[in-house]
């Protein structure tokens, strides 16, 4: 049994080798697409630019422009009006705007209330905020209250606030999904389009091996996927941190192989077709990676969909990666995530594999 196992698991291997299109998928998941979601997405501001008027004519108001800079802004440019300014504005031209009173100098001198209208483009909230808030930074240095409070700030985790760490790891984690279901469901789905399906139903071997060497032979590709982005992309060009166990990492990414891959049997189950498995696969995995805080904190959530993310099991595997990768958790402190990543596994692979058997 165990050398029929091994036959049909490297038959599969081999069977993706020779796929050129999608071996060349699963290249440019693991690598270029992670490295565009770390390097081409931008949270904070960046090239901002920056249209003022100034209509007071002072120096006061050079001063605050002169802190307008690369690369989070670009050089600020003068319009003679506001409603050029505007006009800018709606052509997308000029994403902050600043108009400067002409009782601006003269009620900053003498200590009176002051201010500087401003415009902003907030089609894009989040760049629009952050652009904000650096904004406010700014003015707080020429602002005169003396405020009886210090406020030290100790950057935990991400001493620099790279957004890339999060990012590439956070899209690797995504590809990881997506693909291993895709590929476990496409594996019985060629069959079936290739006329061999009923060829393996005679076949005299123990259906249960069968779709054990398929679905294992998935996950294995999957996770040398893993270990090339890790070892090219999320390691090796973003160099980010790993504080906690290697090894912690690639055994909890095995486990939750085997939950996506239950789902992929589920999918293969009810499809007659490669098109419909990238249909399905679709329609299942996007609820669970919204609901999985990969893009928008689980804190920051309905109430309603905090609890039920508890049942996606990409939620346990990204807190957990999160804490291995960022906070250097010890092996023993990953006990929850290893318990609702391996607990949602066993469910999901244990009625995909029920599921997908009834065919045999």
């Amino acid at each position: 049994m165990s050398r029929t196992f091994w036959i049909i698991f490297n038959k599969e291997i081999l069977s993706f080798l020779r796929s050129i299109g999608l071996v060349a998928v699963v290249l440019y998941s693991f690598t270029m697409d992670i490295y565009i979601a770390g390097e081409g997405i931008r949270i904070k501001p960046q090239n901002v630019p920056v249209g003022y008027v100034d209509y007071s004519g002072g120096g006061i108001s050079r001063k605050i422009l002169s802190h307008f800079h690369s690369p989070e802004f670009l050089k600020p440019k003068f319009f003679k009006s506001q409603e050029e300014l505007s006009k800018a504005i709606f052509d997308r031209e000029i994403i902050l705007g600043l108009v400067f009173d002409p009782d601006f100098e003269k009620n900053y001198k003498e200590g009176k209330k002051t201010q500087v209208n401003v415009l902003l483009d907030s089609t894009a909230a989040t760049q629009a905020f952050m652009t904000l808030t650096y904004l406010q930074n700014i003015l707080l240095d020429f602002s005169s209250i003396n405020m009886p409070i210090e406020i030290k700030s100790h950057k935990l985790f991400n001493q620099n606030s790279d957004n890339r760490y999060f990012l590439s790891l956070s899209e690797m984690l995504s590809v990881i999904t997506l693909l291993i279901v895709i590929l476990t469901a496409v594996v019985f789905v060629k069959e079936k389009e290739d006329g061999t399906w009923d060829i393996m139903l005679l076949m005299p071997v123990d259906p249960k091996l069968i779709i054990l060497a398929k679905s294992l032979s998935q996950v294995f590709i999957v996770l040398m996927g893993v270990l090339l982005s890790l070892g090219f992309v999320v390691l090796g060009t973003f160099d980010t941190p790993l504080n906690g166990s290697f090894w912690a990492f690639m055994l909890l990414t095995f486990f939750y192989s085997f939950s996506s891959a239950g789902i992929g049997l589920f999918i293969a189950s009810v499809s007659k077709s490669v098109m419909q498995v990238a249909q399905l696969s679709i329609l299942i995995m996007m609820p669970i990676i919204f609901l999985s805080g990969a893009w928008t904190p689980i804190y920051a959530m309905h109430p309603f969909l905090q609890t039920l993310s508890l049942l996606s099991p990409l939620r346990y595997y990204i807190e957990a990666t999160e804490s291995i990768f960022f906070r250097g958790t010890a092996f023993m402190d990953l006990w929850p995530y290893f318990l609702g990543v391996f607990v949602l596994g066993v469910l999901l692979y244990a009625y995909g594999f029920r599921k997908i058997g009834r065919l045999f």
